[in-house]
């Protein structure tokens, strides 16, 4: 997963076609995805998880290929989730540091269960190899 730092950031430029910025109150089947190449999915705060929803439904059942980036109130304890629900890219809060934030993918180095990027389960993948 990419971690961008806050001032890094630019938000989806006005008529730009190419990026979006998805309400979390939006439905993530009905975007129009006709040349999107970045949908910007937001947490108000860190209690409302509707984003990790969305983004699910992207990857999963819509099969959006782009960049799929996590803005607002993105804490580091989360960023494997978003990870694993669809999400490419994230902007962490300012004062985060990256390091730390980059910690929290080495802490979990597997899953048993599918996701979003991996479907397949764990045990499914060792009986293939």
């Amino acid at each position: 997963m990419k971690l961008l730092a806050a001032q890094d950031h630019q938000p989806p430029a006005e008529g730009d076609a190419r990026a979006v910025a998805l309400p979390n109150d939006a439905d993530a089947l009905a975007l129009p995805l006709d040349n999107v190449e970045r949908v910007d999915l937001h947490f108000p705060n860190f209690t409302d998880g509707r984003a990790f929803s969305q983004a699910f439904l992207l990857r999963r059942r819509r099969g959006f290929a782009g960049e799929i980036r996590a803005t607002g109130d993105v804490l580091i304890d989360q960023l494997v989730q978003m990870q694993r629900t669809g999400f490419s890219s994230a902007v962490l809060r300012e004062g985060v540091d990256p390091a730390d934030a980059q910690r929290q993918f080495e802490m979990f180095p597997g899953f048993y269960q599918g996701d979003a990027v991996n479907p397949q389960p764990l045990f499914a993948e060792r009986t293939a190899a």
